[in-house]
């Protein structure tokens, strides 16, 4: 997934700084003055535009203390530039009112791209202080310029002139953009209603950094502590002493630590033999943010709730869902609902038959040992899974792995591919400054030797990084600004050892697929102004192109020249990938039914009026009677994420979580277009690059997608890759 991303009046005003996390990197830890002094223009390297090629941040001459004379500094040269633009005395033209907005903000773009990645990969408590105290005044800056009755004047009078004013296509769809984005702010609101949308949007600006926070450190806190080696039987010798080493570190010689993932399943569940300590693991992990403490996150989820609901009634709509989807591609909730209605009962009554499947396993095992049989939990779910596929494909996932070192998958997979399709090139660079000793950065290069992008490749996990694959920019391309790109691209595979590879599982891979998805997004966008830049498109529709990107983790002829065991060499044997292509539909309806659970309790949340939310004693409640409401309550199919550790929509997907099923629609309907129009080909890369990739936000996107596809959006391909064949049983 693409953090959010926007420049010109982009980064500058739009960009709300919500992404928390803990890091010790010495390059920023300088502490914050009082008062945030403001240092000379020479002294601050968000003063002034980078001197590195396409603006490379200056990695090595940031501190922790840059960023808030640079936020102040950037705020109040941005509001003179706006004031500027709203009292302008001649009459609205494009170049003196959305040009002029356009280029606005340049110190504050910098510095809050620069602070907005790293508070995602790596931050530390001074960055976190920094994110909790900016983000309300982040908001107020924002509605400084939405609400601006002035300024709206002017864009509105170019709206109803767009006709008349000589511009092409682009230059017309932004006039468009500008006045739609104006009028979701409230700019037509009254003064009263205007008063009090700043007040809900500071103060949801700084629930959101609460929440986030919040996840983080419960996680933190949330780990789970062993005693005895024993107990961890099922993992390898290398995972128990990564346990131990992370342990050590955090004060516990002698123990082993696990720690906690943001999801509510847990990796080592599907190892770990000893049933107990998988319970202890899973409830652990269920209980964060609703346990009570300093970092429980009932109440802030309560208030956001009620917030949001309250901002959308002020705006004219009957909830925040009516509200967030206006301007997607979905247009509204009922047609979101129409859809994931229609996956889900099929999606539980597969998760059924595979848990029957799973029970049959256990009873069998349970009566071989001549003990008592038990009833399927969820943290029995992917332990028992792996055995099912062991049983019934012969597939042990980590016969795979010893096939799937990161640098191969990197090299000679994902750019492979990536020079197959688009004719691009890859070249490692270290001569450029790095945030984090493990970064890696590349130059891109098209088949004509033409610079396209520098990218910024961050592989590891470490305790300073929020969990995840994501892509983010801390440049964006633009005709206007002479822009390149300047692409991040982040995972969170294990970091190799001394002697040790970092091997990455089936998933791992498919991620990293995914996430460079994003990144050729971003880095083929070929627009004239920021607003359209790369991945600046409808939240619906941002995952469709990485989606389509996975379909070439499995090309038989990417596949073949990256799968090779990291010691010998050999190709991944045809059995073995047969086998992991047979086991690869097994358990789709857990997957998709721990999703839907996800996205359609995102919904419940926000298709709810402010005085129908509840208070924090009863969210969990809402919680379980949503998800029986929806028949998604089967019990050893949890949601991916229970509402106090629901980032998502803490975040920039709030009413969104369903984009990823949605773009897959559209992904589904792609892969089979280029399957049947011959696969791995220059032409078939060209044409998506072209028609689509390079477009960014500057054209409606389902226009883009039915251009490509030649139609409407079907379904079924979606449906029949996910193996989800079963219709659900009649009611009684």
């Amino acid at each position: 997934m693409p953090l959010p991303s926007r420049t010109s009046l982009a980064a500058a005003i739009a960009l709300t700084l919500v992404f928390g996390a803990t890091v010790d990197h010495p390059s920023y830890a300088a502490t914050k003055k009082p008062g945030h002094a403001m240092p000379a223009a020479s002294s601050n390297p968000f003063f002034q535009d980078s001197t590195l090629e396409f603006g490379f941040p200056q990695f090595d001459k940031i501190k922790a203390g840059d960023f808030a004379p640079a936020f102040d500094r950037g705020m109040a040269e941005q509001k003179k530039e706006v004031e500027a633009i709203a009292n302008n005395p001649a009459k609205p033209t494009f170049d003196n009112t959305i040009l002029a907005m356009e280029k606005s903000g340049r110190i504050l773009s910098r510095a809050t791209y620069v602070f907005s990645n790293l508070t995602s990969a790596n931050t530390n408590p001074d960055l976190d202080k920094l994110d909790a105290e900016y983000s309300p005044k982040f908001a107020a800056h924002r509605d400084s310029t939405y609400l601006n009755g002035k300024l709206f004047q002017r864009i509105k009078t170019l709206y109803d002139e767009r006709a008349k004013l000589g511009l092409d296509p682009q230059g017309t769809r932004l006039v468009e953009r500008y006045y739609e984005d104006f009028k979701h702010a409230g700019a037509d609101l009254t003064p009263q209603q205007k008063e009090r949308v700043k007040a809900i949007n500071a103060e949801v600006a700084g629930l959101q950094t609460k929440l986030t926070q919040n996840v983080l450190a419960e996680a933190n806190a949330s780990a789970v502590f062993v005693d005895n080696r024993a107990e961890l039987a099922g993992l390898t010798d290398e995972q128990i002493q990564g346990l131990a080493d992370d342990a050590k570190a955090k004060g516990q010689p002698g123990k082993f630590r696990i720690a906690l993932v943001n999801t509510t399943g847990q990796p080592l569940e599907a190892q770990l033999e000893n049933r107990a300590l998988r319970e202890k693991i899973h409830n652990a992990s269920i209980v964060r943010g609703s346990r009570g403490g300093e970092f429980d996150n009932t109440a802030p989820i309560s208030r956001l709730m009620k917030l949001r609901a309250e901002r959308a009634a002020i705006m004219g709509y009957a909830d925040y869902a009516s509200f967030a989807l206006a301007d997607e591609t979905a247009k509204n909730p009922q047609a979101v609902n129409a859809m994931l209605d229609k996956i889900a009962p099929i999606a539980v009554a597969n998760a059924r038959k595979e848990g029957a499947v799973l029970q049959a396993m256990i009873d069998s095992e349970q009566k071989a040992k001549g003990q008592p049989t038990f009833k399927l939990e969820p943290w029995d779910w992917a332990f028992y899974t792996e055995k099912v596929r062991k049983a019934q494909y012969d597939y042990d996932e980590n016969e795979i792995k010893p096939y799937l070192e990161f640098n191969n998958v990197l090299n000679n997979g994902v750019f492979f591919a990536a020079n197959k399709l688009y004719g691009l090139s890859f070249k490692r660079r270290t001569d450029l400054p790095v945030y984090q000793e493990d970064v890696q950065t590349y130059d891109v290069f098209n088949e004509d030797g033409s610079k396209l992008a520098i990218i910024i490749v961050d592989p590891y996990a470490r305790a300073s990084k929020q969990g995840g694959a994501w892509m983010s920019s801390y440049v964006d391309q633009s005709d206007l600004m002479g822009t390149k790109p300047v692409i991040a691209f982040h995972l969170n595979v294990t970091k190799p050892t001394a002697g040790k590879p970092s091997l990455m599982t089936w998933d791992d891979v498919n991620g990293a697929f995914h996430e460079f998805g994003h990144v050729l997004h971003g880095m083929f966008s070929n627009v004239k102004y920021p607003y359209f830049a790369g991945t600046n498109v409808p939240r619906d529709f941002v995952e469709y192109p990485s989606q389509v990107n996975e379909m070439w983790m499995d090309d038989p002829t990417v596949l073949a020249n990256y799968a090779k065991h990291w010691q010998t060499g050999e190709p991944l044997p045809k059995a073995l990938l047969d086998k992991v292509m047979a086991a690869s539909k097994f358990n789709e309806g857990f997957k998709t039914g721990e999703y839907l659970g996800a996205a359609m309790l995102d919904q419940k949340w926000h298709q709810i009026p402010a005085a129908s939310v509840p208070e924090a004693s009863g969210v969990m409640a809402y919680e379980a009677k949503s998800l029986k409401d929806i028949g998604l309550d089967y019990a050893p199919v949890p949601p991916r994420y229970r509402t106090p550790y629901f980032k998502h929509i803490m975040e920039g997907y709030a009413a969104g979580y369903y984009a990823y099923i949605w773009s897959e629609v559209l992904d589904a309907d792609t892969a089979k277009w280029i399957r049947d129009h011959g696969g791995l080909t220059r032409a078939n890369g060209d044409r998506f690059r072209s028609m689509l990739l390079s477009r960014g936000g500057s054209v409606d996107a389902m226009e883009l997608f039915e251009k490509f596809y030649g139609g409407k959006p079907d379904i079924q391909p979606l449906l029949e890759r996910r193996g989800l064949t079963s219709e659900p049983a009649a009611k009684k």
